[in-house]
Protein backbone atom coordinates (compact mmCIF):
# COMPACT_ATOMS: atom_id res chain seq x y z
CA UNK A 1 0.00 0.00 0.00
CA UNK A 2 1.29 3.73 -1.01
CA UNK A 3 2.43 6.09 1.80
CA UNK A 4 1.36 9.54 2.18
CA UNK A 5 3.97 12.10 1.94
CA UNK A 6 4.51 15.50 1.87
CA UNK A 7 4.65 17.58 -1.13
CA UNK A 8 7.62 19.19 -1.27
CA UNK A 9 10.87 20.00 1.17
CA UNK A 10 13.92 22.28 1.23
CA UNK A 11 15.10 20.66 4.68
CA UNK A 12 14.09 17.74 6.15
CA UNK A 13 14.91 17.02 9.94
CA UNK A 14 14.72 13.17 10.46
CA UNK A 15 13.74 12.21 14.68
CA UNK A 16 15.65 9.40 16.04
CA UNK A 17 15.05 8.87 19.26
CA UNK A 18 14.82 12.13 20.90
CA UNK A 19 16.95 13.71 18.33
CA UNK A 20 16.67 15.40 14.87
CA UNK A 21 19.31 14.20 12.50
CA UNK A 22 19.61 16.99 9.76
CA UNK A 23 20.29 16.37 6.19
CA UNK A 24 20.54 18.55 3.13
CA UNK A 25 19.28 17.89 -0.32
CA UNK A 26 21.79 17.01 -2.95
CA UNK A 27 21.58 18.44 -6.47
CA UNK A 28 22.37 15.37 -8.89
CA UNK A 29 24.57 17.47 -10.47
CA UNK A 30 26.36 18.31 -7.70
CA UNK A 31 30.37 17.28 -7.89
CA UNK A 32 31.18 13.63 -6.60
CA UNK A 33 32.65 15.58 -3.14
CA UNK A 34 28.77 15.58 -2.22
CA UNK A 35 28.64 12.03 -3.06
CA UNK A 36 28.41 9.33 -0.28
CA UNK A 37 29.24 5.66 -1.19
CA UNK A 38 30.09 2.48 0.97
CA UNK A 39 33.45 1.15 2.03
CA UNK A 40 34.14 -1.80 0.23
CA UNK A 41 35.40 -4.31 3.42
CA UNK A 42 35.18 -8.18 3.36
CA UNK A 43 34.84 -9.97 6.66
CA UNK A 44 36.01 -12.97 8.09
CA UNK A 45 32.87 -15.45 8.55
CA UNK A 46 32.66 -14.44 12.31
CA UNK A 47 29.96 -17.34 13.97
CA UNK A 48 27.67 -14.03 15.74
CA UNK A 49 27.56 -11.36 13.22
CA UNK A 50 24.49 -9.79 12.29
CA UNK A 51 23.58 -9.95 9.30
CA UNK A 52 23.01 -6.56 8.84
CA UNK A 53 26.95 -5.65 9.54
CA UNK A 54 27.79 -8.46 6.69
CA UNK A 55 25.59 -6.19 4.52
CA UNK A 56 27.02 -3.29 5.04
CA UNK A 57 30.36 -4.60 5.40
CA UNK A 58 30.19 -6.56 2.02
CA UNK A 59 28.04 -4.34 -0.27
CA UNK A 60 29.64 -4.43 -3.47
CA UNK A 61 27.93 -1.78 -5.07
CA UNK A 62 29.81 0.48 -7.24
CA UNK A 63 27.02 2.96 -7.12
CA UNK A 64 27.13 6.09 -5.29
CA UNK A 65 23.91 7.60 -3.12
CA UNK A 66 22.87 10.48 -4.05
CA UNK A 67 20.59 11.70 -1.79
CA UNK A 68 17.80 14.08 -3.65
CA UNK A 69 14.42 15.39 -1.93
CA UNK A 70 12.52 12.14 -2.90
CA UNK A 71 14.94 9.72 -1.68
CA UNK A 72 15.11 11.49 1.57
CA UNK A 73 10.56 11.67 1.64
CA UNK A 74 10.78 7.95 1.74
CA UNK A 75 13.66 8.23 4.49
CA UNK A 76 11.90 10.04 6.33
CA UNK A 77 8.52 7.84 5.66
CA UNK A 78 10.57 5.04 7.60
CA UNK A 79 11.66 7.25 10.31
CA UNK A 80 8.80 8.14 11.71
CA UNK A 81 8.22 5.40 13.58
CA UNK A 82 11.24 3.54 14.73
CA UNK A 83 9.94 0.91 16.44
CA UNK A 84 6.78 0.61 13.24
CA UNK A 85 10.58 0.32 11.26
CA UNK A 86 12.07 -2.22 13.45
CA UNK A 87 9.39 -4.57 13.00
CA UNK A 88 9.29 -3.81 9.07
CA UNK A 89 13.21 -4.85 9.38
CA UNK A 90 12.18 -8.15 11.36
CA UNK A 91 10.14 -9.28 8.82
CA UNK A 92 12.72 -11.04 6.65
CA UNK A 93 14.04 -12.93 10.15
CA UNK A 94 13.35 -16.27 8.32
CA UNK A 95 14.48 -15.54 4.85
CA UNK A 96 17.27 -12.62 4.78
CA UNK A 97 20.12 -15.24 5.08
CA UNK A 98 18.59 -17.47 2.45
CA UNK A 99 18.25 -14.97 0.33
CA UNK A 100 21.61 -13.34 0.61
CA UNK A 101 23.21 -16.53 0.20
CA UNK A 102 21.19 -17.09 -3.42
CA UNK A 103 22.32 -13.86 -4.79
CA UNK A 104 26.62 -14.56 -3.98
CA UNK A 105 25.93 -18.16 -5.14
CA UNK A 106 24.53 -15.92 -8.63
CA UNK A 107 27.47 -13.05 -8.23
CA UNK A 108 24.75 -10.65 -7.75
CA UNK A 109 24.96 -7.60 -5.62
CA UNK A 110 23.48 -8.61 -2.17
CA UNK A 111 21.55 -5.30 -1.46
CA UNK A 112 18.91 -7.26 -3.76
CA UNK A 113 18.31 -8.48 -0.38
CA UNK A 114 16.23 -5.30 0.23
CA UNK A 115 14.01 -6.22 -3.19
CA UNK A 116 11.22 -8.00 -1.22
CA UNK A 117 10.90 -5.37 1.35
CA UNK A 118 9.49 -3.01 -1.25
CA UNK A 119 7.63 -5.67 -2.90
CA UNK A 120 6.12 -7.85 -0.25
CA UNK A 121 7.05 -6.74 3.21
CA UNK A 122 9.02 -9.77 2.73
CA UNK A 123 5.27 -11.46 3.00
CA UNK A 124 5.16 -14.96 1.61
CA UNK A 125 1.54 -14.82 1.37
CA UNK A 126 1.20 -11.44 -0.30
CA UNK A 127 -1.02 -11.29 -3.15
CA UNK A 128 -1.07 -7.82 -4.91
CA UNK A 129 -4.39 -6.73 -6.56
CA UNK A 130 -2.93 -7.26 -9.93
CA UNK A 131 -2.28 -11.04 -9.44
CA UNK A 132 0.79 -10.79 -8.06
CA UNK A 133 1.96 -12.98 -5.30
CA UNK A 134 4.53 -13.74 -2.57
CA UNK A 135 7.72 -12.14 -1.06
CA UNK A 136 8.70 -11.28 -5.18
CA UNK A 137 5.52 -10.55 -6.32
CA UNK A 138 5.53 -12.85 -9.64
CA UNK A 139 2.84 -12.64 -11.74
CA UNK A 140 2.15 -15.93 -13.50
CA UNK A 141 3.44 -15.77 -16.85
CA UNK A 142 6.88 -14.94 -15.13
CA UNK A 143 6.71 -17.75 -12.49
CA UNK A 144 5.67 -20.34 -14.71
CA UNK A 145 9.03 -19.05 -16.89
CA UNK A 146 11.13 -19.82 -13.71
CA UNK A 147 9.18 -23.29 -12.96
CA UNK A 148 6.80 -21.81 -10.42
CA UNK A 149 3.93 -24.10 -10.65
CA UNK A 150 0.64 -24.22 -9.37
CA UNK A 151 -1.37 -27.37 -8.63
CA UNK A 152 -4.21 -28.01 -6.03
CA UNK A 153 -2.35 -28.73 -3.39
CA UNK A 154 1.23 -26.19 -4.48
CA UNK A 155 1.46 -22.57 -5.36
CA UNK A 156 5.25 -22.25 -5.55
CA UNK A 157 5.01 -18.17 -6.35
CA UNK A 158 3.99 -18.14 -2.26
CA UNK A 159 7.08 -20.33 -1.40
CA UNK A 160 9.36 -18.07 -0.04
CA UNK A 161 12.74 -20.03 -0.72
CA UNK A 162 11.48 -21.89 -4.49
CA UNK A 163 9.80 -18.06 -4.92
CA UNK A 164 13.72 -16.78 -3.85
CA UNK A 165 15.27 -19.39 -6.50
CA UNK A 166 13.32 -17.96 -9.04
CA UNK A 167 13.83 -14.30 -8.18
CA UNK A 168 17.12 -14.75 -8.44
CA UNK A 169 17.22 -16.24 -11.57
CA UNK A 170 15.23 -13.51 -13.29
CA UNK A 171 17.38 -10.24 -11.84
CA UNK A 172 20.62 -12.47 -12.61
CA UNK A 173 19.34 -12.35 -16.78
CA UNK A 174 18.05 -8.76 -15.98
CA UNK A 175 21.06 -7.52 -14.05
CA UNK A 176 22.90 -8.76 -17.67
CA UNK A 177 20.33 -7.39 -20.06
CA UNK A 178 21.02 -4.41 -18.53
CA UNK A 179 24.72 -4.21 -18.26
CA UNK A 180 24.93 -4.25 -14.56
CA UNK A 181 22.87 -0.97 -14.27
CA UNK A 182 21.11 -2.11 -10.65
CA UNK A 183 18.53 0.72 -11.54
CA UNK A 184 17.96 -0.18 -14.78
CA UNK A 185 17.36 -3.67 -13.25
CA UNK A 186 15.17 -2.96 -10.72
CA UNK A 187 13.16 -0.95 -13.50
CA UNK A 188 13.01 -3.63 -15.43
CA UNK A 189 12.05 -5.67 -11.99
CA UNK A 190 9.52 -3.65 -11.43
CA UNK A 191 8.25 -2.64 -15.10
CA UNK A 192 9.76 -5.17 -17.35
CA UNK A 193 12.51 -5.62 -19.40
CA UNK A 194 10.51 -5.09 -22.67
CA UNK A 195 8.97 -1.66 -21.83
CA UNK A 196 12.78 -0.29 -20.30
CA UNK A 197 14.22 -1.29 -23.56
CA UNK A 198 11.90 0.62 -25.57
CA UNK A 199 12.49 3.77 -23.05
CA UNK A 200 15.80 3.38 -23.56
CA UNK A 201 15.68 3.08 -27.73
CA UNK A 202 13.86 6.23 -27.30
CA UNK A 203 16.03 8.53 -26.21
CA UNK A 204 18.84 7.01 -27.98
CA UNK A 205 17.37 8.37 -31.17
CA UNK A 206 16.48 11.36 -29.33
CA UNK A 207 20.22 11.69 -28.62
CA UNK A 208 19.33 11.82 -24.91
CA UNK A 209 20.89 9.86 -21.82
CA UNK A 210 19.75 6.31 -21.05
CA UNK A 211 20.39 6.17 -17.54
CA UNK A 212 17.25 5.53 -15.45
CA UNK A 213 16.88 9.30 -14.23
CA UNK A 214 16.56 10.64 -18.08
CA UNK A 215 13.71 7.45 -19.07
CA UNK A 216 10.16 8.39 -19.34
CA UNK A 217 8.87 5.55 -17.03
CA UNK A 218 5.31 5.10 -15.38
CA UNK A 219 5.32 7.11 -11.89
CA UNK A 220 5.22 3.60 -9.87
CA UNK A 221 8.41 2.51 -11.86
CA UNK A 222 9.89 5.96 -11.08
CA UNK A 223 9.31 6.08 -7.37
CA UNK A 224 10.40 2.49 -7.32
CA UNK A 225 13.76 3.05 -7.23
CA UNK A 226 14.11 5.92 -4.90
CA UNK A 227 11.51 3.66 -2.50
CA UNK A 228 14.96 1.40 -3.07
CA UNK A 229 17.84 3.93 -1.98
CA UNK A 230 15.86 5.18 0.70
CA UNK A 231 15.88 1.50 2.05
CA UNK A 232 19.84 0.86 1.01
CA UNK A 233 21.04 4.35 2.40
CA UNK A 234 19.02 3.48 6.27
CA UNK A 235 20.12 0.11 6.26
CA UNK A 236 23.63 0.07 4.55
CA UNK A 237 24.38 3.49 6.90
CA UNK A 238 22.27 2.68 10.26
CA UNK A 239 24.91 4.19 12.23
CA UNK A 240 25.34 7.46 10.74
CA UNK A 241 21.23 7.45 11.45
CA UNK A 242 21.39 6.32 14.98
CA UNK A 243 19.26 3.34 14.10
CA UNK A 244 19.40 -0.15 16.65
CA UNK A 245 18.85 -2.85 13.89
CA UNK A 246 16.90 -5.62 14.83
CA UNK A 247 18.67 -7.97 15.81
CA UNK A 248 19.23 -10.94 12.68
CA UNK A 249 22.35 -13.58 13.22
CA UNK A 250 24.29 -14.03 9.98
CA UNK A 251 23.27 -17.53 9.74
CA UNK A 252 20.58 -19.77 8.45
CA UNK A 253 17.60 -20.07 11.39
CA UNK A 254 15.83 -22.41 9.75
CA UNK A 255 16.48 -26.03 8.41
CA UNK A 256 15.33 -27.86 5.60
CA UNK A 257 13.90 -31.59 6.08
CA UNK A 258 12.37 -34.01 3.84
CA UNK A 259 9.60 -36.20 5.28
CA UNK A 260 8.10 -39.55 3.72
CA UNK A 261 5.04 -39.49 2.35
CA UNK A 262 2.44 -36.77 2.71
CA UNK A 263 2.21 -34.66 6.28
CA UNK A 264 -0.24 -32.98 7.70
CA UNK A 265 0.59 -29.68 8.51
CA UNK A 266 -1.07 -29.29 11.64
CA UNK A 267 0.13 -32.79 12.77
CA UNK A 268 3.71 -31.69 12.16
CA UNK A 269 3.37 -28.33 13.75
CA UNK A 270 2.15 -30.16 16.70
CA UNK A 271 5.26 -32.35 16.81
CA UNK A 272 7.55 -28.73 16.35
CA UNK A 273 4.94 -27.34 19.15
CA UNK A 274 4.68 -24.28 16.96
CA UNK A 275 2.39 -22.30 15.42
CA UNK A 276 0.65 -23.59 12.51
CA UNK A 277 0.51 -20.03 11.28
CA UNK A 278 4.48 -19.68 11.56
CA UNK A 279 4.88 -23.03 10.05
CA UNK A 280 2.31 -22.25 7.07
CA UNK A 281 4.66 -18.92 6.82
CA UNK A 282 7.63 -20.74 6.26
CA UNK A 283 6.28 -23.37 3.90
CA UNK A 284 3.88 -20.72 2.19
CA UNK A 285 3.75 -22.71 -0.98
CA UNK A 286 1.50 -25.71 0.96
CA UNK A 287 -1.84 -24.14 0.00
CA UNK A 288 -4.20 -27.05 1.34
CA UNK A 289 -4.21 -28.72 4.87
CA UNK A 290 -1.29 -31.17 4.01
CA UNK A 291 1.38 -31.34 1.43
CA UNK A 292 0.60 -33.28 -2.21
CA UNK A 293 0.50 -37.38 -1.78
CA UNK A 294 3.84 -37.93 -3.15
CA UNK A 295 6.59 -39.92 -1.95
CA UNK A 296 8.19 -37.40 0.01
CA UNK A 297 7.18 -34.17 1.45
CA UNK A 298 10.03 -30.94 1.94
CA UNK A 299 9.73 -28.80 4.41
CA UNK A 300 11.31 -25.69 6.42
CA UNK A 301 11.34 -25.67 9.88
CA UNK A 302 13.06 -23.35 12.71
CA UNK A 303 16.71 -24.83 13.82
CA UNK A 304 16.43 -24.74 17.43
CA UNK A 305 13.32 -27.85 16.41
CA UNK A 306 15.78 -29.64 14.46
CA UNK A 307 16.38 -31.83 17.83
CA UNK A 308 13.42 -33.06 17.47
CA UNK A 309 14.07 -34.75 13.39
CA UNK A 310 17.06 -36.83 15.40
CA UNK A 311 15.48 -38.43 18.08
CA UNK A 312 14.32 -41.97 17.96
CA UNK A 313 10.49 -41.00 18.73
CA UNK A 314 10.22 -39.14 15.54
CA UNK A 315 6.75 -40.25 14.30
CA UNK A 316 7.84 -38.67 10.70
CA UNK A 317 10.65 -41.16 9.90
CA UNK A 318 8.09 -43.53 8.28
CA UNK A 319 5.86 -43.10 5.45
CA UNK A 320 2.51 -41.20 7.06
CA UNK A 321 0.16 -41.66 4.22
CA UNK A 322 -2.62 -39.06 4.42
CA UNK A 323 -5.31 -41.21 2.03
CA UNK A 324 -8.13 -38.73 2.58
CA UNK A 325 -9.17 -34.66 1.61
CA UNK A 326 -12.44 -32.74 2.11
CA UNK A 327 -14.07 -31.58 -1.27
CA UNK A 328 -16.31 -28.92 -1.01
CA UNK A 329 -18.67 -29.18 -4.05
CA UNK A 330 -18.67 -25.46 -6.02
CA UNK A 331 -21.06 -25.06 -9.39
CA UNK A 332 -20.45 -27.62 -12.48
CA UNK A 333 -18.61 -30.15 -10.16
CA UNK A 334 -19.84 -33.77 -10.73
CA UNK A 335 -18.47 -37.07 -9.89
CA UNK A 336 -16.54 -38.28 -12.65
CA UNK A 337 -14.55 -35.08 -12.78
CA UNK A 338 -13.86 -35.39 -9.27
CA UNK A 339 -12.73 -39.10 -9.28
CA UNK A 340 -10.43 -37.86 -12.50
CA UNK A 341 -9.06 -35.22 -10.56
CA UNK A 342 -8.42 -36.95 -7.21
CA UNK A 343 -7.25 -40.57 -9.13
CA UNK A 344 -9.71 -42.51 -7.47
CA UNK A 345 -13.40 -44.00 -8.60
CA UNK A 346 -16.95 -42.87 -8.72
CA UNK A 347 -18.17 -45.68 -7.20
CA UNK A 348 -15.85 -45.24 -4.23
CA UNK A 349 -16.88 -41.75 -3.98
CA UNK A 350 -20.49 -42.34 -3.56
CA UNK A 351 -19.98 -45.50 -1.00
CA UNK A 352 -17.56 -43.37 0.93
CA UNK A 353 -20.09 -40.43 1.43
CA UNK A 354 -23.36 -42.82 1.28
CA UNK A 355 -24.75 -41.29 -2.38
CA UNK A 356 -27.67 -42.96 -3.75
CA UNK A 357 -26.98 -41.51 -6.78
CA UNK A 358 -25.09 -39.40 -8.76
CA UNK A 359 -26.31 -35.42 -8.42
CA UNK A 360 -24.20 -33.08 -5.78
CA UNK A 361 -25.48 -30.41 -3.96
CA UNK A 362 -23.25 -27.05 -4.10
CA UNK A 363 -21.64 -26.15 -0.65
CA UNK A 364 -21.81 -30.14 0.42
CA UNK A 365 -18.45 -31.42 1.96
CA UNK A 366 -17.47 -34.88 0.73
CA UNK A 367 -14.64 -36.84 1.97
CA UNK A 368 -12.06 -37.91 -1.08
CA UNK A 369 -9.71 -41.03 -0.98
CA UNK A 370 -6.60 -40.16 -2.45
CA UNK A 371 -5.72 -42.78 -4.97
CA UNK A 372 -7.26 -46.35 -5.35
CA UNK A 373 -4.88 -47.90 -3.44
CA UNK A 374 -6.67 -50.91 -0.70
CA UNK A 375 -6.30 -48.50 2.04
CA UNK A 376 -8.56 -46.34 0.57
CA UNK A 377 -11.40 -48.92 -0.26
CA UNK A 378 -12.94 -48.82 3.50
CA UNK A 379 -15.63 -46.84 4.94
CA UNK A 380 -13.14 -43.89 7.71
CA UNK A 381 -15.88 -43.64 9.49
CA UNK A 382 -19.39 -44.97 11.40
CA UNK A 383 -22.62 -43.64 12.68
CA UNK A 384 -23.13 -44.96 16.92
CA UNK A 385 -26.79 -45.04 17.55
CA UNK A 386 -26.98 -43.66 21.21
CA UNK A 387 -28.43 -46.20 23.73
CA UNK A 388 -29.46 -45.60 27.07
CA UNK A 389 -27.00 -45.21 29.47
CA UNK A 390 -24.83 -43.67 26.90
CA UNK A 391 -22.55 -40.47 27.99
CA UNK A 392 -20.84 -38.39 25.03
CA UNK A 393 -17.43 -39.29 27.75
CA UNK A 394 -18.07 -43.28 27.67
CA UNK A 395 -18.24 -43.05 23.77
CA UNK A 396 -15.41 -41.34 23.69
CA UNK A 397 -13.46 -43.39 26.03
CA UNK A 398 -14.83 -46.60 24.26
CA UNK A 399 -13.36 -45.83 20.39
CA UNK A 400 -10.47 -44.13 21.83
CA UNK A 401 -11.76 -40.25 20.73
CA UNK A 402 -10.82 -36.91 22.59
CA UNK A 403 -13.88 -35.44 24.11
CA UNK A 404 -13.25 -32.03 21.57
CA UNK A 405 -13.47 -34.37 18.36
CA UNK A 406 -16.47 -36.18 19.17
CA UNK A 407 -18.06 -32.97 19.98
CA UNK A 408 -16.70 -30.96 17.28
CA UNK A 409 -17.79 -33.74 15.05
CA UNK A 410 -20.95 -33.91 15.95
CA UNK A 411 -22.22 -30.00 16.61
CA UNK A 412 -22.38 -30.36 20.26
CA UNK A 413 -21.09 -28.97 23.41
CA UNK A 414 -19.16 -30.95 26.21
CA UNK A 415 -22.33 -31.21 28.87
CA UNK A 416 -25.28 -31.92 26.45
CA UNK A 417 -27.58 -34.76 26.73
CA UNK A 418 -28.33 -37.33 24.68
CA UNK A 419 -31.23 -38.78 23.02
CA UNK A 420 -31.87 -42.27 22.67
CA UNK A 421 -31.53 -43.27 19.01
CA UNK A 422 -29.45 -40.43 17.99
CA UNK A 423 -26.71 -40.86 15.56
CA UNK A 424 -23.15 -39.95 16.30
CA UNK A 425 -20.28 -40.02 13.66
CA UNK A 426 -17.69 -41.53 14.93
CA UNK A 427 -14.08 -41.19 12.92
CA UNK A 428 -10.44 -40.53 13.97
CA UNK A 429 -9.24 -37.55 14.66
CA UNK A 430 -7.12 -37.18 11.44
CA UNK A 431 -10.00 -38.01 9.49
CA UNK A 432 -12.39 -35.29 10.76
CA UNK A 433 -9.43 -32.57 10.22
CA UNK A 434 -9.23 -33.33 6.80
CA UNK A 435 -12.93 -33.33 6.43
CA UNK A 436 -13.24 -29.91 8.28
CA UNK A 437 -9.48 -28.34 6.82
CA UNK A 438 -7.99 -25.63 8.54
CA UNK A 439 -9.02 -22.00 8.15
CA UNK A 440 -6.74 -19.32 8.22
CA UNK A 441 -8.54 -15.48 8.73
CA UNK A 442 -6.65 -12.72 7.05
CA UNK A 443 -7.70 -9.00 6.50
CA UNK A 444 -8.11 -7.57 2.96
CA UNK A 445 -7.64 -4.07 1.58
CA UNK A 446 -10.67 -4.04 -0.82
CA UNK A 447 -9.16 -2.41 -4.33
CA UNK A 448 -10.80 0.07 -6.87
CA UNK A 449 -13.02 -2.48 -9.62
CA UNK A 450 -13.37 -5.19 -6.69
CA UNK A 451 -16.17 -7.44 -6.62
CA UNK A 452 -17.39 -10.12 -3.95
CA UNK A 453 -17.15 -12.71 -7.17
CA UNK A 454 -13.53 -11.59 -8.18
CA UNK A 455 -12.35 -11.70 -4.12
CA UNK A 456 -13.86 -15.07 -3.90
CA UNK A 457 -11.83 -15.93 -7.47
CA UNK A 458 -8.63 -14.35 -6.04
CA UNK A 459 -8.65 -16.11 -2.65
CA UNK A 460 -10.69 -19.77 -3.78
CA UNK A 461 -13.23 -19.31 -1.70
CA UNK A 462 -17.40 -19.16 -2.23
CA UNK A 463 -19.12 -15.47 -1.84
CA UNK A 464 -20.92 -16.82 0.82
CA UNK A 465 -17.75 -17.27 3.62
CA UNK A 466 -17.35 -13.47 2.91
CA UNK A 467 -20.81 -12.56 3.77
CA UNK A 468 -21.01 -14.53 7.10
CA UNK A 469 -17.85 -13.80 8.20
CA UNK A 470 -18.13 -9.94 7.82
CA UNK A 471 -22.22 -9.94 8.55
CA UNK A 472 -22.79 -7.98 5.44
CA UNK A 473 -25.62 -6.17 5.19
CA UNK A 474 -25.19 -4.27 2.06
CA UNK A 475 -22.92 -5.97 -0.88
CA UNK A 476 -21.48 -3.05 -2.11
CA UNK A 477 -17.90 -2.59 -1.19
CA UNK A 478 -15.68 0.34 -1.27
CA UNK A 479 -12.02 1.00 -2.16
CA UNK A 480 -9.85 0.77 1.07
CA UNK A 481 -12.68 -1.06 3.10
CA UNK A 482 -11.33 -3.71 4.83
CA UNK A 483 -12.65 -7.41 4.65
CA UNK A 484 -12.32 -10.26 6.58
CA UNK A 485 -11.49 -13.51 4.43
CA UNK A 486 -11.29 -17.17 5.74
CA UNK A 487 -8.86 -19.36 4.01
CA UNK A 488 -9.54 -23.06 3.84
CA UNK A 489 -6.44 -24.85 4.89
CA UNK A 490 -4.18 -22.22 6.12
Amino acid sequence: MERQFLNTVCLLFILVGCQQVQIDPIDRSSNEDNLYSSNEIVISNNVDISIWTYIQNNNNSKDNVVLDDQILLYMNSHLKDLEKFQEYLNDSYYFLYFVINELEKSDLPIELAILPYIESNYDPFSISSSGAVGMWQFMPRTGRLYELNKSWWNEDRHDPFKSTEAAVGYLKYLYGRFDQDIYLTLAAYNAGPSLVDRRINQNKRRGENTDFWSLNLPSQTKNYVPKYIALRELILNSDRYGLKMPYIPYDSVVEKVIIPGQVEILALSEFLDIKPELLYKLNAGYTKWASAPKDESIFYIPKEKYFLFMSDTNPFNKTNDINWISHIVKRGDNLWDLAIKYDTEVEIIKEINYLNSSLLSINDTLLIPLGKSKSNSFVPYEMYIVSEGDTLWGIARKYNLDIRDLTRMNSLNENEYLQLGQQLSIGNKNIHRNMESKKRTILYSVKQGDNLFKISELFDVSVNSIEEINNFKEPTLMPGQIIKIAIRAF
